[in-house]
């Protein structure tokens, strides 16, 4: 009989569970319940862990194991891609839209029976992105907004939430653009939590989750950069 604990939605200081404690099967759900609060979704994603779940169920919280990951300094970008870069096609910015990149991650996809970005979850991480940790980088194609990607800062590890496109490669030029400039800034890991094709052609790997947790407590009480973010005028795309 499969057991979770049920955390108190009164209480966002209640403390998580292990993440050793999470379920096999479904893969890393550890417990249910809860709240979004700022600082239950920073705490969350201090100890790797995130929140996941469809409308009409009860929050439910996750850690998987593998980890899907990726080092900024084994970014893989290639050929079409790079093709792509050099022509320049989309202009692309860093937390000048966040709420219009998270509406249109939340949007419905084809063949889609629904989104797991409810508005509960678009109001917390506004809420979060207001308090300088959520950031969003947004593609554009003059001033249309073709593609983009928000995710989760916590010292230097950025946990990515959710990308969309419009429009061909917009996505993956979001993604590229964010790596190079993290690296930039010295961030140890972006957290991709599941594996997925389109990441692991730009670099994602799977590690255990010990390991995962081991970078993420190397990296996540270093100094962060503070928002709203931006792209440096002179950042160089190098992979």
């Amino acid at each position: 009989m499969m057991y979770l604990p049920r955390l108190d939605p009164r209480d966002d200081a209640e403390p998580f569970p292990d993440v050793e404690h999470a379920l096999v099967e479904p893969n890393g759900l550890l417990a249910l319940g809860g709240d979004l609060r700022p600082h239950r979704l920073i705490r969350a994603y201090r100890h790797g862990i995130f929140p996941w779940y469809s409308h009409g169920q009860p929050i439910l919280w996750w850690t998987p194991n593998p980890r899907a990951v990726l080092y900024p300094e084994r970014l893989k970008v290639g050929r079409s891609l790079r093709k792509t870069l050099r022509k320049r096609p989309y202009r692309v910015t860093m937390d000048h839209d966040f709420l219009a990149v998270i509406q249109s991650c939340a949007a419905l996809r084809p063949n889609s029976d629904g989104t797991w970005i409810t508005a509960r979850m678009v109001q917390a991480y506004l809420s979060l992105y207001e308090m300088g940790f959520a950031h969003s980088v947004e593609v554009w194609c003059d001033t249309t907004l073709v593609g983009g990607l928000y995710g989760v800062a916590i010292g230097k590890v950025f946990s990515g939430e959710s990308m969309f496109t419009r429009m061909p490669d917009a996505s993956k030029i979001g993604v590229v653009y964010l790596v190079c400039q993290l690296r930039r800034w010295g961030f140890g890991i972006v957290d991709c939590q599941n594996h997925s094709p389109h990441l692991e052609r730009l670099g994602a790997e799977l590690i255990p989750r010990a390991e995962f947790i081991r970078c993420l407590n190397c990296y996540a009480d270093q100094k962060g950069i503070p928002g709203p973010w931006c792209l440096d005028s002179d950042l160089e795309l190098i992979f």
